[in-house]
This record gives C-alpha cells, sequence and structure tokens, in this order.
C-alpha cells in the first residue's frame, strides 16, 4: 500500500463533510487537492475555512489554504493522491461510475476511501475489479468528521487487510478514532444509532409529549451528558450497581423487551414535517447566518467537551 497516503490527498466532492475532510487533512500537514464540478469550488473552499479552522486550534484559514489546492478535473486531482476521500451523492450508481473513473486515473496503490453514510463497499465495488475493490472501504465520519472523532471503517467482501489496517493508521494519525466493524451493513453502526434515537424524538414531538426545543433540552440534560461520558453498555453495567448487568437484566430485562413495543413509528407527510420544521426553526432559527452562528457554537461545545473529557481519562 502506498505510504504516500500521508503527503498528498484527494478529496472528491466539496460539500459540507468534503471540505471539513480537506481542512482537517491540511492541518495535519497533508498536501491536498479538493476537486468538485460546482463553478463556485474556490469560493466554496475560501468561505469554509475560517470556519473549519475554529475548530483546528493553531490554523488558521490561511494556514490551511496554502495546502489546499482546486480543480474541477477529477484525474488531475487524484493523479498523485496517495489517498481519495470520495465524498459525492448518496447514489449507489453514481458512486460506482466515480470510482470506476477514480481508479482510471488515481495511483494503483492509492487508498479508497468513501464518506458514504449508508451504502457498502461491497456494493460500491461490484463493477470494480479485484486489484481496486480490494482497496475500497468505508471511512465514515460523523459530521462534522474535523472535530467529531469517531471515523467507522468498513471494509467489503474484496477489501484486503492491508487496506484496512493502513486506514486504521491513517485516520488514528489524524487525531480520529476509527471503529472497525466486523460486518457490513446499510447504515453502518453510529447512524442506525442515530436514527433510532431520533425515530423516537419525532414520535414524541408529533405526539404532542414535547415540542422540539424542549426535546433537545430533555437529550442534552440527561442521556447526551451521559453518553458522552460511558456508552450505553457501560451505563446500564453501571446503573446496576455492584450487581451490574446480570441485576438490571433480571431485573428489567423483560420491561425492556415490553417496552421496546411501544416506541413510536412516526409517518413523515408533510403535515408532519411542517411542524418538526416549524418547531426547530422557532428555537435555531433558519438561513446561512442562523447556520454558521449555531454551527460555531456547536463546534466550540464540542472541542470544549473533547478537552474535558480527555482531561478527566488523564487524571
Amino acid at each position: 500500500m502506498n505510504r504516500a497516503y500521508a503527503e498528498a490527498a484527494a478529496v472528491v466532492g466539496a460539500g459540507t463533510i468534503g471540505l471539513a475532510w480537506a481542512a482537517l487533512f491540511a492541518a495535519y500537514g497533508i498536501e491536498v487537492t479538493v476537486t468538485d464540478p460546482r463553478e463556485d469550488l474556490d469560493e466554496a473552499v475560501d468561505e469554509a475555512l475560517p470556519m473549519l479552522a475554529a475548530g483546528l486550534p493553531g490554523h488558521d484559514a490561511a494556514d490551511l489554504r496554502g495546502r489546499i489546492r482546486t480543480t474541477r478535473d477529477l484525474a488531475e486531482a487524484v493523479a498523485g493522491a496517495g489517498l481519495v476521500q470520495e465524498n459525492g451523492p448518496e447514489r449507489l450508481e453514481f458512486k460506482q461510475r466515480l470510482f470506476a473513473d477514480i481508479a482510471r486515473h488515481a495511483p494503483a496503490d492509492a487508498l479508497l476511501a468513501t464518506s458514504s453514510s449508508g451504502i457498502v463497499a461491497t456494493r460500491i465495488a461490484e463493477p470494480l475489479p479485484d486489484g481496486t475493490a480490494a482497496r475500497l472501504l468505508v471511512a465514515h465520519p460523523f459530521n462534522p468528521p474535523h472535530i467529531v472523532p469517531l471515523v467507522e471503517i468498513v471494509p467489503g467482501e474484496r477489501t484486503t487487510e492491508e487496506t484496512v489496517e493502513t486506514a486504521v493508521a491513517f485516520y488514528r494519525a489524524l487525531g480520529r478514532t476509527p471503529v472497525r466493524l466486523h460486518k457490513e451493513l446499510p447504515g453502518f453502526a453510529a447512524n442506525r444509532l442515530q436514527g433510532a434515537v431520533l425515530q423516537e424524538a419525532i414520535h414524541l414531538v408529533l405526539s404532542g409529549v414535547v415540542d422540539a426545543g424542549e426535546l433537545d433540552t430533555l437529550v442534552l440534560s440527561s442521556l447526551g451528558g451521559r453518553y458522552a461520558a460511558v456508552g450505553p453498555f457501560e451505563s446500564f453495567h453501571l446503573g446496576g450497581g455492584p450487581g451490574g448487568i446480570r441485576h438490571m437484566m433480571r431485573h428489567l430485562g423483560p420491561g425492556l423487551a415490553e417496552g421496546w413495543q411501544r416506541l413510536g413509528r412516526p409517518e413523515l407527510d408533510a403535515a408532519a414535517v411542517a411542524t418538526l420544521v416549524g418547531q426547530t426553526e422557532a428555537v435555531y432559527g433558519s438561513g446561512p447566518e442562523a447556520y454558521r452562528r449555531r454551527a460555531a457554537l456547536r463546534d466550540r461545545k464540542q472541542l470544549a467537551l473533547d478537552a474535558a473529557l480527555r482531561r478527566a481519562e488523564r487524571d
């Protein structure tokens, strides 16, 4: 596997995720080429970098921009890349065509990673030759990837172990927390957990139990903080006192299983969407300025939380 992945990378797709990857790579000294067919590619990079740099302590927008170049030509972008991070639309046929093009022009030993939030690598690699499929895997970040440390590493059926090990080492060197999934499944793990919580959150709001703002306050004041400190299984284990999870399963297990049957299955029809959108925008605003303000606040909170957790682990 080409060790130059640590020196030069191509980011394919200049949306929110792609631009955050580019900033993170640049912050770690990697020369980055961003490619996207959009006409305003340079403007998109320049506009995004100040907020992205704020989430990368010790770096400013000019510093990052010095290691990021742009081109609308895919072949040119990937020609010298040791790693290609793809961030295109979530459509299987599109990704299959895109990776076929990438493989034609990238170095024969480049690591090929997709940021797909749900499509498995095996499906993307179906029309590709073995040599290309061997180097292709999912490296799914949680948004925004330059701040939130998780990267789900999900190999396909033909992905080699060397590729997996290289990817884990690469993202770990960028200060990320790579977690290798042992099985492929649509949506992977973190998004499926997030989806389950969101499903019940939507049900509670549409049922009139709480409004959108109150639901967020409820989570921030309970599960959000708890799960930042310990995960669901450790939380459940500690909840059982000295008896741990054995005690919890013995006393609460039957009730848990019964409770799962009562969870909501909301329909997202036009009226439901209007309710959710109206309540959320009423609390958090809408439009570019509201987005920039709230996203910056989110990133400051996440950085502060991560720093506090690192201090707690050291103490």
